[in-house]
């Protein structure tokens, strides 16, 4: 369930096609994102869970499985 409200966003925020996204999905290399891109997928994942996810924790984030184990971790 978390992972496809994060794919959602993700599928939204950067205009990719769905397929494309997956638990091991890298935000860079395969999907193309920028540091723009990041942080609007965290502000869109913040405000959909609302959480806060401290900037040092973001940027540690690099594929979709990083956002799903911390929102299941910390919702």
């Amino acid at each position: 369930m978390v992972f496809e409200k994060v794919k959602s966003l993700i599928v939204e925020q950067l205009d990719v096609d769905p397929e494309t996204v997956t638990m091991d999905t890298d935000f860079m290399k395969d999907l193309e994102a920028d540091s723009l891109d990041a942080v609007e997928i965290i502000l869109g994942v913040e405000d959909e869970y609302g959480i806060e996810i401290p900037d040092e924790v973001a940027e540690n984030f690099t594929k979709v499985s990083d956002i799903v184990e911390y929102i299941e971790a910390n919702k």
